[in-house]
């Protein structure tokens, strides 16, 4: 049919489907016990949502059928490519996947803590930092003591490692 012979109310927005944080390709995707439990109940509400869905209007109620559906699939591939790591299976003298780590910004002189989780699991305001993280990788391996150089730009930072732990 022409475009001519359609109304313009009849033309819907397409439904934008949010991305999932980023996994660059070729990185395997780590997550903690916890964050795999978070992974594997987001996708039961989404499911329960789309169960529970009702709406007298069809246009919006397709566009959410649309939306939920995208979330579920973007959410299940994520999960099938999922790789647990346990903390308590990492060495705990050093810093790696999952470790909780409080290191003092000897510039700065201040101190912070971060845990090392899965893409999925970060969420800054709780002090959850992605693996693939500069920071994360900067810290990687580290011992307590020990101070490694974390880029930011063209500024080198010295971040002394004060205490590492693996909290199940």
């Amino acid at each position: 049919m022409s475009r001519g012979f359609v109304k313009e109310g009849d033309q819907e927005e397409p439904v934008v489907i949010p991305q999932r944080a980023i996994l660059p390709d070729g990185v395997i995707n780590y997550v903690t016990p916890q964050g795999y439990e978070q992974l594997s109940n987001e996708l039961e509400e989404l499911e329960k949502e789309l169960g529970e869905l009702s709406n007298e209007n069809e246009t919006d109620l397709r566009r959410s059928q649309t939306l939920i559906h995208g979330k579920i699939k973007l959410l299940k591939e994520r999960i099938a490519s999922v790789r647990i790591l346990k903390p308590e299976d990492q060495a705990q003298d050093e810093v790696r996947f999952g470790a909780t780590v409080v290191f003092k910004n000897q510039a700065l002189k201040s101190k912070q803590t971060i845990t090392i989780v899965g893409v999925d699991e970060a969420d800054v305001s709780q002090g959850k930092i992605a693996f693939n993280t500069p920071i994360a990788r900067a810290l990687a391996g580290a011992h307590k003591s020990e101070v490694v150089d974390f880029k930011l730009g063209n500024e080198v930072r010295k971040l002394e490692v004060l205490e590492i732990s693996y909290l199940q």
